[in-house]
């Protein structure tokens, strides 16, 4: 079964419409990018995948059960994951109290967490850790971190709840090139081995084309085209949308 099917996802704000009848598929284990010229609709698709907005018309359906209209926190209890463009973490807490925090709100611990987060599951924390490549710095405060550690901080945050999809919006912003290249590569790879999708939104074409496995292209609210990365940097109509943006020579690079 597919993991994510979005079916005619609509959305109009006054008398503009933001999107227009988009449909999507994601599988288990895939990486699907989704791009387009700013103002394209790709933040209101984003976020009503993901519970931010409530679709006028169209569904989201998560291993076939629709999710469309749910609050975010029942959506992220039927086992969606997010990471935002600007890393989120308790600044002032080592990264494994960071980690098990996450754990306890899984664990629905939520209402005891305080006296609770120093010994609530610290050796499963210290294994989200390990598989991000952070478990040397465990015990450093997130405020003494470089921006790309943070960065994969938060992505051991949102493997704590053990996702079945993952909604990353803009990964890799303010990240140095090299750092959003090990960051997606680190992501890929995570998705393969946990069989979890990831859908996300980027900027950087050199993730874009070299990491994701399907790439969505929105222009004007609508489904411009859908493929592969190759197909899709290929494709004459995606090469016309984005002329004079820097998104073809990028990627032929």
């Amino acid at each position: 079964m597919t993991l994510l099917q979005v079916e005619q996802l609509s959305k109009s704000f006054g008398g503009v419409q933001a999107v227009q009848g988009v449909s999507l598929a994601l599988q288990a284990g895939e990486m699907l990018a989704l791009i387009g010229p700013n103002g394209a609709g790709k933040s209101t698709t984003f976020n009503m995948v993901g519970g931010q907005l409530v679709p006028d018309r169209g569904r989201v359906l998560l291993r076939g059960q629709d999710i469309a209209g749910l609050a975010p926190r029942a959506i992220w209890r039927r086992g969606v994951g997010r990471t935002f463009q600007i890393a989120q973490t308790f600044a002032s807490f080592s990264v494994v109290e960071n980690v098990q925090l996450a754990l306890l709100s899984h664990d629905r611990h939520t209402f005891r967490w305080w006296p609770r987060a120093a010994a609530h599951r610290r050796g499963d924390a210290l294994a989200l850790l390990e598989q991000v490549g952070m478990v040397a710095q465990a015990d450093r405060p997130c405020s003494e971190l470089a921006y790309g550690d943070v960065k994969r901080v938060e992505l051991a945050l949102a493997l704590a709840h053990d996702p079945q999809l993952l909604l990353m919006d803009e990964p890799t912003a303010g990240m140095a090139p090299g750092e959003r290249v090990a960051l997606m590569q680190l992501t890929r790879d995570l998705a393969r081995a946990r069989q979890m999708g990831v859908l996300f939104t980027e900027h950087s074409m050199e993730v874009v084309f070299g990491l994701a496995d399907r790439v969505a292209v929105l222009v004007r609210g609508q489904l411009l085209a859908e493929g592969t990365p190759q197909a899709i940097r290929d494709d004459a109509r995606v090469q016309q949308a984005y002329l004079g943006t820097g998104l073809v020579l990028e990627a032929q690079q």
